[in-house]
């Protein structure tokens, strides 16, 4: 089975967000193993990047506004190519503050999810989502509508 890991900063503080983790993670289970590691923020943005980067593995996915920016079918098919490849993924989430040029560059592919700003705390939920969504794509079901 596929290992998806979300690799991000800071830690979710509402109950209402961790439980909304917690049911896609659930729904996820049927397609990927899935797991969240959790950094500290640091006094500085490259101070995370050593800490982001040691946890990231396989195919990197970091999420930046000045990223690539794909439509719901198109993160489905970039997840499905990935899978056939029996590659693990890890998408990477930064604080507020960002994330440093390193892991940017470090990742294989920078994703943007729009060019707004949202917490990276609900980023979190969003991301979880587009995954589970990709997954239910790629299965053929109903749910993308």
């Amino acid at each position: 089975m596929i290992k998806v890991n979300i690799v991000c900063v800071g830690k979710i503080k509402e109950e209402y967000l961790r439980s909304a983790c917690a049911e896609y993670i659930k729904r996820l289970s049927r397609f990927c193993k899935t797991e969240i590691k959790e950094i500290a923020e640091g006094k500085n943005l490259k101070s995370e990047a050593e800490d982001i980067l040691r946890a990231s593995r396989g195919y990197k996915i970091a999420l930046c506004v000045e990223g690539r920016q794909l439509s719901s079918p198109g993160l489905a098919e970039k997840i499905g190519v990935l899978v056939d490849a029996g590659a693990e993924i890890t998408f990477i989430i930064g604080s507020s503050c960002g994330l440093d040029e390193s892991v940017k560059n470090a990742a294989d592919l920078r994703l943007s999810f729009s060019a707004m700003t949202f917490p990276h705390q609900l980023m979190r939920v969003i991301l979880l989502e587009q995954i589970y969504r990709g997954f239910m794509i790629n299965s053929g079901s109903e749910y993308h509508k």
